[in-house]
């Protein structure tokens, strides 16, 4: 059984190993966990989310930003994570840690993902 502060709608249980690793409250929390994972983890946590985004995208769109329960700012955490992860994986690929050891100069204050409900 999953614990209160850790589950996420049904039909999206295959990704509550990510939930306490792949969810962070800001944008720059989101750029962090992209830095400071591995590869592996990345393609773990890409591949888990991938075939399950557009399912997922389509029971969060269902309604308003500010209805959305616990579970489902969970998942809303997850997505807005991978948005990161995904260019990583599918755009950055061998060239992800170049990039990262220049993103490690960025620092992102403010994104309109943080101006919604906290996840």
């Amino acid at each position: 059984m999953n614990s209160p502060d850790t589950s996420l709608p049904g039909g999206f249980e295959s990704l509550e190993p990510f939930v306490a690793a792949w969810i962070a409250p800001t944008a720059a929390g989101r750029s962090a966990l992209r830095l400071t994972s591995s590869e592996e983890d990345r393609a773990a946590f890409f591949n888990a989310v991938k075939d399950l985004l557009p399912t997922a995208l389509t029971h969060l769109d269902a309604k308003p930003l500010a209805e959305l329960d616990d579970s489902e700012q969970r998942l809303m955490g997850l997505l807005l994570t991978f948005a990161h992860i995904s260019l990583a994986v599918e755009t950055q690929r061998d060239h992800e840690p170049g990039h990262a050891e220049l993103r490690r100069h960025i620092t992102i204050r403010r994104a309109p993902a943080d101006e919604q409900p906290a996840c």
